[in-house]
């Protein structure tokens, strides 16, 4: 595991160097906000990174539900039972192992590995706009129904999920890259990923941190070229269908 830290954000890699997946402790005054909760086997290095800076966790967000995101979710939820879990509300649904599709949503199947056995039930579910101490969830469907990025008020650092992926090369959830393909194999929707990702570059975040790939310090230059690769081959990819 890497802890690599921006100010009050924590970035938690496994296996950065081969197939990095990442969760991010925000500290606050008091305490630990835990967003998204890797894999299984990353209960242990999440609690040593919250015992370093000396603060407990008391709450995890998680982005979505896939597999990577909620990995440790049970076995944290067995040592800390108090904490308050806190995923979108469409995603509750998924967390459960309900993958259909609701009413007026696009028709396209929900990909990526959705969990069948996950016993710890959320406490809050969230909707857009929702305060999570510094936190504000910003909903930005499309690589999940109902996944939703986290603002931080305080610095407007950006945990995005993955809403974009910067392991392989910046990208829009949704657009393929060669180098590490498998955010866009497991994206829902990529033209509902499109239009939350120019959502997400109207809040102007100081850092984007994301699921797979390092943090980016005053991102929004890179962002502009990402949203801009996705429009062209989005609009590519409809016209060849």
């Amino acid at each position: 595991m890497k802890i690599t830290r921006i100010g009050a954000l924590y970035q938690l890699a496994f296996m950065p160097r081969f197939f990095p997946v990442n969760c991010y402790l925000v500290e606050e005054e008091k305490e630990l906000t835990l967003i998204d909760a890797a894999l299984p086997f990353s209960v242990k290095g999440i609690l040593q990174a919250a015992e370093q800076i000396g603060k407990p966790i008391t709450r995890i967000v998680l982005t979505h539900a896939h597999g990577d995101h909620i990995g440790a979710l049970d076995g944290l939820k067995k040592v800390l039972p108090d904490v308050t879990v806190y995923i979108s509300r469409r995603d509750a649904k998924l967390l459960a192992g309900n993958k259909e599709l609701e009413a007026g949503e696009p028709n396209s199947p929900i990909k990526g590995d959705v969990p069948k056995s996950v016993q710890t039930k959320p406490d809050v579910l969230l909707e857009d706009g929702d305060r999570v101490g510094s936190l504000q969830a910003v909903a930005a469907p499309g690589h999940t129904p109902g996944m939703m990025a986290l603002l931080d008020v305080r610095s407007r650092a950006l945990i995005a999920g993955d809403a974009f992926q910067v392991r392989g090369g910046v990208a829009v959830s949704g657009l393929m890259k060669f180098w590490f393909p498998f955010p866009a194999m497991a994206t829902w929707n990529k033209e509902v990923a499109l239009e939350s990702a120019r959502k997400l570059r109207q809040l102007e975040p100081s850092v984007l941190a994301v699921g797979h790939g390092r943090m980016i310090e005053q991102p929004l230059t890179i962002i502009d070229r990402a949203l801009e690769e996705a429009a062209k081959k989005f609009h590519l990819e409809a016209a060849n269908i």
